[in-house]
């Protein structure tokens, strides 16, 4: 003889398989959501990273300026470091390096106003990329 069949519990979004709503949704309700780039400068905080952190946004900052305003030179060169407010950027061509050099102050200018480091100097080397 066998027992009365058993029909499997729906889970619905939302619910755990007790039945209860979920965790993770009255989480988001208490706290709601946030970005992870709001969460990043705290976290490189925490961990002793902000330089890396810093270095990593002005790198990304700088290959969006440099499509921008010198598209010819957006794939010969990249920023290689970050120290004390000098940024040092590698051309892969003299030509390359000279045109950075020329739109040095442009380019500064982008730097500070989209990431908000305070930097002074753009320094441009020539070497392959």
């Amino acid at each position: 003889m066998t027992g009365p069949t058993r029909r499997p519990h729906k889970i619905t979004d939302g619910q755990n398989p007790a039945g209860g709503a979920g965790r993770r949704n009255s989480e988001e309700k208490r706290r709601g959501m946030e970005r992870l780039a709001d969460l990043l400068p705290q976290a490189a905080r925490e961990f002793g990273l902000e330089d890396q952190l810093e270095q990593a946004m002005v790198a990304a900052a700088w290959l969006e300026i440099v499509a921008q305003s010198v598209p010819a030179a957006a794939g010969a060169c990249q920023m290689i470091g970050l120290d004390h407010g000098t940024v040092t950027v590698a051309a892969s061509e003299p030509i390359v390096a000279q045109e950075i050099r020329l739109r040095s102050p442009e380019l500064l200018a982008a730097l500070r106003t989209r990431t908000g480091t305070p930097l002074r100097q753009l320094r441009v080397v020539a070497r392959h990329v």
